[in-house]
């Protein structure tokens, strides 16, 4: 299998950890100051000779561009180039997350719905989030605000690791876990969690790794596949739906959190049809929130392409 015909986290589970690993000692030992060029030159690295990834960065800038009907957004070699320096940015902001550097003051929150003041609650909720601006932010809140226990749902086949990693990082209340398939023994399990008031987290953008259920549904104005297991989730654990973003604007991180569905059910005839049309009113916000940070976009890898091409 080729390069660009492997799936994302094909290639982000060889080296994400250590690469974390690695960053996170270089930043205690450098600092942010120090330690930017030398991110930004592997960032710089990965632009010039990562067509597979700049070749996504345009599409998406493109579709998001002729979806808007906004040419102001229409892509140019200097835009995709911005995208990959924002991504190189949110790397520093996370580890300034993970280090305790970020404070609550440093971000505001928009919650109209007054949802924070649930975050103690008797029973646990889920947010859904995306790879879109600063996710490890928007997991920054159960630290650094509420201090509730939050599990993010990942892909990854190393969730442990990742949870030694935030442990050695001081994050206490965050916990990995991985959720490659929706087994009994997974649910009893988050089912536990949100009984003893705990917060479930999980992306709604990226298809699992090995034949995850998927839906195609419009997205900046094309099919795109998006995973079911968030939306089958919340419906078989009947608990409420947030969605959580954090863009960062003018240097100041813009935290959103809201209400998406207060329950989803279905009957067994209806289910195919209720979970396309939750992840179709995901997609559609989704893009809504792109068009308030354009360059935020950190999929780089073609995400419209079909399951059979390995998106």
């Amino acid at each position: 299998m080729s390069d660009s015909g492997k799936h994302w986290a094909d290639r982000e589970e060889r080296g994400s950890f250590w690469l974390m690993k690695l960053t996170a000692v270089a930043a205690k030992v450098l600092g942010r100051r120090l330690l930017s060029p030398l991110l930004y030159s592997i960032v710089l690295y990965f632009f010039l000779f990562g067509r597979t990834a700049r070749q996504s960065a345009w599409q998406y800038q493109q579709r998001l561009a002729q979806w808007s009907a906004r040419d102001d957004l229409l892509p140019t070699h200097r835009k995709v180039f911005g995208q990959f320096m924002a991504f190189a940015d949110s790397m520093l902001d996370k580890l300034d997350v993970w280090n305790g550097k970020l404070r609550l003051e440093q971000i505001d929150i928009n919650d109209p719905a007054q949802l924070r003041g649930q975050l103690r609650g008797e029973r646990g909720q889920m947010l859904v989030g995306a790879h879109l601006g600063n996710l490890e932010v928007c997991r920054a809140l159960a630290e650094i605000g509420e201090q509730v226990t939050m599990n993010v749902l990942v892909h990854t086949k190393h969730a442990e690791r990742f949870n030694r990693l935030l442990g050695e990082a001081g994050a206490t209340h965050l916990r990995l876990i991985q959720v490659s398939e929706l087994d009994p023994a997974t649910m009893l399990l988050l089912s536990q969690r949100l009984d003893d008031g705990e917060w479930l987290a999980i992306a709604g953008d990226r298809i699992p790794l090995h034949g995850g259920r998927t839906v195609r549904v419009d997205f900046l104005g094309h099919e795109a596949a998006f995973p079911q297991g968030p939306w089958l989730l919340a419906g078989l654990l009947k608990c409420p739906v947030n969605l959580l973003m954090c863009l960062k604007h003018q240097g100041r991180y813009h935290l959103t959190i809201e209400p998406f569905a207060q329950l989803i059910e279905w009957k067994r005839s209806t289910r195919e049809q209720v979970i396309a049309l939750w992840t179709a009113r995901y997609a559609a916000r989704l893009g809504q929130f792109c068009l308030q940070a354009p360059q935020q976009w950190f999929n780089f890898y073609p995400f419209w392409k079909t399951d059979d091409h390995a998106s």
